[in-house]
């Protein structure tokens, strides 16, 4: 590896007797050792990448730059397909659930318990999410053009964290309260009322906003020719403290919570499984709950840890020597990872409506046989994801 005189690290491989330069994608900023191209706007840079190395004529970067030296400029040609379509269907279907979702929540259950709070907050996260999106689609199908001034790209990018992590912390205060109910339900009794869901809703909301804030400081916009880019990282010079800034995240936000959601539901399968826990009457309910629990982590799985895992490696290719094709396939992971990863806001409705018959009958039309406050979340006896039904079971057996 060599650091040329203008401050850039490059690594050079050879491919056909020439000397090839690494270089990231155009729509993200990256310090030392992988060189970006700032004169090529990004339609003119993907279709100019196929095949991958691309010879860059007149490439001198400043006083002791290199001409006339190769660089190898990403595909993204599918990108531009992907990103508009995929977050589009996001949108649309997401918008439509989470609506439908909040619809049920405010005006069709009368009886909430700490699920359906939890829930409720979900679905707020989901749909401040999916309102952002259009914006998204214009810019990717524009082609990395974004014309709405970098306030606006801020808050874009925020969103899509603060939804990010919000959906994962949400899910882990679901995973620990069905956790209680079904392990500890006598406990449960008193840390799982709606009052503390409330509180700990306020204090995750809280912890996300304020763990995402910087991201407002770091993200930025940069003109290139007449293309305008909204990059969802931050500049080069900034790059090193938002690396670090994304590994604390990655850690407080994704890590240990993914552990303590393993850890519940290993937990509560064995008790699930176990033939003497319960009464007859909630067999179903045991059978529902472990098809729950392996749901929950298969959406878990397939939209987080993905995401977290190719922009960790994205974000950290810099400083190891690799082939442009590696990199170049680290870049193609991520980048259909991004929109993956926003597919959690149409499955997180999915969930609600699974979670109780009074979700699936929200119309207005009550189950035969069971009372109306029985219809809420939480409280059906089949209800996969209220476990709180045997919380508050217990709770009228107290009262009375």
């Amino acid at each position: 590896m060599k650091k040329n005189k203008n401050g850039t690290c490059t690594s050079r491989h050879h491919h056909a007797g020439v000397s090839l330069l690494a270089s990231p994608s155009h729509g993200d900023l990256l310090p030392c050792r992988v060189l970006t191209s700032s004169f090529l706007p990004p339609r003119v840079m993907a279709n100019l990448t196929t095949p991958a190395w691309t010879r860059v004529l007149n490439s001198s970067s400043g006083p002791g730059g290199v001409e006339d030296t190769y660089k190898c400029i990403f595909d993204e040609d599918f990108k531009y397909v992907l990103l508009p379509v995929s977050y589009g269907i996001v949108c649309v279907v997401g918008l439509f659930l989470n609506l439908l979702a909040l619809y049920g929540f405010i005006f069709r259950i009368k009886t909430w318990n700490a699920s359906t709070t939890y829930m409720f907050n979900l679905a707020v996260s989901d749909t401040l999410y999916v309102v952002s999106l259009p914006l998204l689609v214009y810019y990717y199908a524009m082609g990395d053009n974004w014309p709405f001034g970098v306030g606006l790209c801020k808050i874009v990018r925020f969103l899509f964290y603060t939804n990010l992590y919000c959906s994962i912390l949400f899910l882990l205060c679901i995973s620990i309260h069905r956790f209680l109910g079904i392990c500890f339900p006598l406990k449960s009794l008193r840390w799982g009322h709606v009052r503390y869901a409330r509180r700990v809703s306020v204090v995750v909301w809280a912890v996300t906003v304020v763990c995402q804030s910087p991201v407002l400081f770091f993200v930025t916009t940069s003109v290139r020719r007449d293309t305008i880019t909204c990059h969802d990282t931050s500049s080069k010079d900034l790059f090193g403290q938002f690396v670090i800034y994304s590994w604390v995240m990655l850690v407080l936000l994704f890590c240990i919570p993914f552990l303590i959601i393993i850890v519940c539901y290993c937990l509560m399968a064995r008790r699930l499984l176990q033939p003497t826990w319960g009464i007859s009457r909630l067999s179903r309910s045991k059978k529902k709950s472990v098809k729950m629990i392996i749901i929950v982590l298969v959406v878990f799985i397939v939209c987080f840890l993905p995401f977290h895992v190719t922009r960790t490696l994205y974000y950290s290719f810099r400083s190891w020597d690799l082939s442009c094709q590696t990199l170049n396939a680290i870049n193609l992971a991520y980048k259909v990872t991004r929109p993956l990863a926003s597919t959690n806001s149409c499955l997180d409705p999915i969930l609600y409506f699974l979670a109780g018959q009074r979700f699936m009958k929200f119309a207005g039309h009550k189950m035969p046989g069971k009372p109306q406050n029985e219809m809420a979340l939480g409280i059906v006896p089949n209800s996969p994801l209220g476990t709180s039904n045997d919380t508050d079971t217990i709770a009228k057996g107290v009262k009375s």
